[in-house]
């Protein structure tokens, strides 16, 4: 008789991966784990503790309070290049105006914002007030200078108002701030 070779059991599951393989599957489990965590806490976290100080506005809806770049939520004001037209159908500076009435509006006195959410750029998005409980926001959009933005139309009434009363923005003619910066892509990468 011929000796016979013992033969091979065929295995099959878990067992039969390589050890690479499994390395692999482990480290891809971890990644996307970590993703996980990181979608959470960026985008689902809840808001941080109000920010209070004395802002540097560096345009119409954008300011810094100690160091915290603030988007004012739920509005959205003319670009500081962004050029509308006044009730004689001339060019006038509208970004940079909106972003002077801020200024002039908050110089010298303290903020108070309060942090919604983080936006993609990271800044956070808050509503801000004055002392006196003046909400900046609403302020802006009531003034003519920002319109209301968003789903929920927070400042519907306030843009109504300004609208009825053909106060800055809508004392002439504009193309809408999100319209124009499609337009208008920027190549610097600035986050204002």
């Amino acid at each position: 008789m011929i000796p016979q070779k013992p033969q091979r059991r065929q295995q099959h599951g878990p067992a039969q991966l390589s050890s690479d393989t499994k390395r692999w599957t482990v480290m891809v489990i971890v990644l996307i784990g970590s993703l996980g965590v990181y979608a959470v806490e960026r985008w689902m976290r809840t808001p941080d503790a109000p920010v209070s100080g004395n802002a540097f506005v560096a345009d119409g809806d954008t300011l810094t309070i100690s160091g915290t770049r603030i988007r004012l939520v739920d509005i959205d004001a003319p670009e500081l290049d962004q050029m509308c037209l006044d009730a004689q159908g001339r060019d006038w500076p509208c970004g940079r105006q909106a972003s002077a009435q801020l200024r002039n509006r908050v110089r010298g006195r303290d903020l108070t914002c309060q942090p919604k959410s983080i936006d993609k750029y990271g800044r956070s998005l808050a509503t801000c007030t004055l002392p006196d409980g003046t909400d900046i926001n609403g302020w802006m959009v009531q003034q003519g200078w920002a319109v209301t933005s968003g789903f929920e139309n927070v400042y519907g009434a306030q843009q109504d108002e300004a609208k009825s009363a053909k106060r800055g923005l809508w004392a002439g003619s504009f193309t809408p701030p999100r319209e124009w910066r499609q337009q208008h892509p920027r190549s610097d990468n600035r986050k204002d």
